[in-house]
């Protein structure tokens, strides 16, 4: 899949940009907070319907206005030119359409322009909750597989169900809380089943790329843990109900589902250096990207690369332009305040590419 036009109105501090895009290369440079960010969100925003770092829609219009426009020109050899706008008014719904016809469920349009984006909020991954983790997995699980979304929010509604009739001052109705409790568990261990599949062939994947990165001075490893792993998913979320009814929610479930990150056979979050933590994400990204162009919409990814060479040695930096060089990865957008990154990335190959300077949401060529 390529970008080869985006047309941003009002997004954050960008008033007014037209970019017309190279087909492999596009590097944005400028100070901290100048709106770097805010273009490749632009774009994840085409792909994903909402924001990468913010659930609010009205919260992405420019301060002082009433509405924000997104317009994408693509193109890809299977589905040939598309066109994918974005609007909202303030105080009412985003109207979001593909070549001109509005969206019935944007649900629909999820998975069609595959992306993946690392900033450094990855860093959440590492030091946050399981929820963070849970996230990574449906979003990428979700851009090949619809039935996923389908399950996660059927497993999501039976959760919300089950936790009101917990909070009640009255016992709750038995009945109902076997109906709530058998939706969870059937839509829980289909989310079991495919997480399940996704991080085993997410391994290896991730391992051979820190490896590169790191150029193979460390051990990582991912573990999926589950409360399906303790058996039949219903029978785990019965059995405790008395706890579940003494605390007012459930605590077993497909909800509390984790991604085990290891350095060296322990959590890396105890373990690893600023420098390992990001080495640790950014091959994290690099492997759903491996992922996700073997398995969504027969399309290649674009990739987002928000600031990624911060914390990171001479050396890791200079595996890392290797790696993002290779032909394989497609489209790529990459920001940095350091011009020497981007231009050692440049004479590392990328003969067709876009340079773009950003100023107080200014973007110039």
């Amino acid at each position: 899949m390529i970008l080869k036009k985006i047309s941003i109105i009002n997004y954050k501090n960008i008033r007014s940009a037209t970019l017309d895009l190279s087909p492999k290369m596009n590097c944005f440079i400028g100070h901290n907070g100048e709106g770097k960010t805010n273009v490749l969100d632009a774009i994840y925003y085409l792909s994903f319907c909402r924001s990468a770092f913010t659930p609010a829609d009205s919260s992405v219009i420019t301060h002082d206005q009433d509405f924000f426009v997104l317009e994408g020109e693509y193109e890809d050899d299977a589905i040939g030119r598309m066109d994918v706008y974005c609007g909202m008014k303030r105080g009412t719904k985003k109207h979001f359409k593909r070549d001109k016809k509005e969206y019935k469920r944007l649900s629909q349009h999820i998975g069609l322009i595959p992306i993946v984006f690392a900033s450094p909020s990855d860093s959440l991954l590492i030091e946050g909750g399981s929820e963070e983790r849970r996230r990574l997995m449906d979003m990428v699980i979700a851009q090949y597989d619809h039935t996923y979304m389908d399950a996660l929010a059927g497993y999501n509604k039976a959760l919300a169900g089950r936790n009101a009739l917990l909070r009640q001052e009255e016992d709750p109705e038995p009945t109902l809380l076997d109906i709530w409790e058998q939706e969870m568990a059937a839509h829980g261990e289909r989310l079991y089943e495919k997480r399940r599949a996704f991080v085993d062939e997410l391994i290896p994947v991730f391992q051979r790329i820190y490896q590169q990165i790191a150029e193979g001075k460390e051990e990582v490893s991912l573990g999926y843990v589950s409360h399906c792993q303790r058996g039949p998913l219903l029978e785990v979320i019965q059995r405790d109900r008395w706890k579940d009814r003494t605390v007012g929610y459930s605590l077993h479930g497909s909800h509390r589902d984790d991604l085990e990150m290891l350095l060296g056979g322990f959590p890396v979050k105890r373990e690893g250096s600023q420098g390992q933590h990001k080495t640790f994400v950014l091959a994290l990204k690099l492997a759903q990207f491996d992922f996700l162009k073997r398995t969504a919409s027969g399309t290649t990814p674009l990739l987002l690369l928000d600031d990624i060479f911060d914390k990171l040695d001479a050396r890791r930096v200079e595996q890392i332009v290797r790696l993002v060089s290779d032909d394989g990865y497609g489209q790529i957008f990459i920001t940095d305040t350091n011009r020497d990154h981007l231009d050692q990335i440049l004479s590392n190959g990328a003969t067709d590419y876009r340079l773009f300077h950003v100023e107080g949401g200014n973007i110039n060529v």
